[in-house]
């Protein structure tokens, strides 16, 4: 009997990270494994279209729940009332969940709850800052969890803090395996740099996403003013979602960044077709971050904290907060080296292999 599994996501990162292990699931495992692709429909993004789905070479969700937009318990709610009818259908061997979001957390309680395993992948991460909605969802599902594949021997630990040992294992992170599956294809088939009129090695790629920065007008100022900052000496891309861009409207910070090249969110490959030739990253990502030290490009981090601690202790990213002088500062100071990846806390690339292969022998085990 084969292994049927339910593949819960929400957004954009989580349908990334899925795609790699969907990848093995067919070139490896085809007749043995069956996914089933679920998607909340929490984050809407223009870019998850068709070109989306292709790029990534992914098949369109099974299941497209549409439930997007209100407080934090009333969506995780929804959600959850949509998933358990959706497992009690399909009743599958595995509930698998990526990250953090609330599509996350939805998933793993409503597998719970009707006694179905729930796998997550990027268990362990903690930032120890329970105001981030996303801290919250990682504990809870973590505890619920009954294999936790781990990105970095941190992640392992942090869970061992927590009294949590049972089905940890450090596979790697999954977005190694798609930075390395897909850092050739960008490059060739990406044009962002002809289309931005952009020279490689010489600009400045920003993103700016968290709530913790969007939402609070001082911090959101302060980062505008960052960005303005460093656009007087080196061309500056900024990747910004409707929504935000809607924020710095409202508050009249759009004119702060003049010589900013603001743009709409980009496509997977143009995303990291840039990422390859920026020449420092400026994020509030925690994707993002690590994508800066797998292509050996200097992070400036504008959060207190990170997930992605060893990025930090390796001296690839720094963490500055939302504050103008700190961001213009380590920019600077960042422009003036290089970082390749000295050391590789995030596996050998083989992390969709290592998942599928435990999910597979896990199965077995029960039976």
């Amino acid at each position: 009997m084969g292994v049927k599994i339910v593949t819960v996501v929400g957004a954009r990162p989580q349908f990334i990270k899925a795609a790699a292990v969907s990848r093995v699931i067919r070139d490896a495992h085809a007749g043995q494994v069956e996914e089933v692709l679920l998607h909340t429909g929490q984050h809407y993004d223009d870019n998850m279209s068709r070109v989306f789905f292709e790029e990534l070479d992914i098949p369109h969700p099974k299941f497209n729940l549409q439930i997007s937009g209100g407080p934090h318990g009333a969506m995780t709610g929804r959600m959850m009332e949509s998933i358990e009818k959706i497992l009690i259908d399909e009743m599958p061997h595995w509930v698998l969940i990526y990250g953090d979001t609330n599509s996350t957390l939805a998933a793993a309680l409503a597998a719970a709850k009707l006694h179905i395993p729930v796998a997550h992948v990027e268990a362990g991460l903690r930032s120890f800052n329970m105001r981030m909605p996303e801290e919250i969802n990682r504990i809870l599902s973590d505890r619920v969890s009954t294999l936790l594949f781990c990105p970095t021997i941190t992640a392992v630990k942090n869970l061992k803090d927590e009294g949590i040992e049972a089905g940890v294992q450090n596979v790697g992170d999954v977005m190694y395996d798609v930075a390395l599956y897909y850092r050739d294809q960008a490059r060739q088939k990406s044009d962002a740099l002809r289309r931005f009129k952009l020279q490689s090695g010489e600009f400045v790629l920003a993103t700016c996403h968290r709530a913790e920065n969007t939402d609070d007008p001082t911090k959101l100022r302060e980062i505008c003013l960052g960005l303005a900052d460093i656009s007087r000496t080196s061309p500056v891309i900024l990747a910004l979602h409707p929504r935000t861009r809607k924020i710095l409207e409202a508050e009249g910070f759009s004119d702060l960044l003049n010589r900013v090249q603001v743009v709409d969110p980009l496509s997977f490959l143009d995303m990291v077709a840039l990422e390859q030739a920026a020449r420092v990253i400026v994020t509030d990502s925690g994707g993002v971050q690590k994508e800066a030290y797998f292509y050996g490009v200097p992070c400036v981090t504008m959060r207190d904290e990170t997930e992605w601690v060893e990025t930090v202790d390796l001296g690839a990213n720094h963490l500055v907060g939302a504050s103008r002088q700190k961001i213009k500062s380590a920019v600077a100071d960042a422009m003036l080296r290089t970082t390749k990846p000295m050391a590789q806390p995030y596996g050998s690339g083989k992390a969709a292999s290592a998942i599928l292969a435990t999910l597979i022998h896990a199965s077995f085990e029960k039976e």
